[in-house]
């Protein structure tokens, strides 16, 4: 894909994104945030060669990505041009995948 190079810009606009990050606590809060912080100064290539983001596409879902945000949280991502769209934020890694 074109573009690998450039730098991540980060959408998080997203209401059922945004529901579960604002009902986080402080020290949850605080990693998941660090992780943004780390992912928005990477390029794209950075993102997927990343082992501690664990960038993986999601098989039941074309077009659609999970990352690692911190050791409990998974986001579902999906990549438009520059943008990393932050779709779902779930506590259950299982749950990011589609799985019940």
């Amino acid at each position: 894909m074109s573009g690998n190079h450039e730098k991540v810009l980060l959408d998080l606009n997203y209401s059922e994104f945004q529901s579960v990050l604002f009902d986080l606590d402080v020290p949850d809060i605080k990693k998941v945030f660090k992780t943004l912080k780390k992912v928005k100064n990477m390029t794209w290539q950075e993102v997927f060669q990343d082992h501690a983001l664990k960038w993986e596409e999601l098989k039941s879902v074309p077009e659609k990505f999970t990352i690692r945000l911190s050791q409990s949280h998974r986001a579902v991502v999906a990549r438009d041009g520059s943008f990393m769209r932050f779709l779902v934020l779930s506590p259950d890694h299982d749950a990011a995948y589609g799985k019940k």
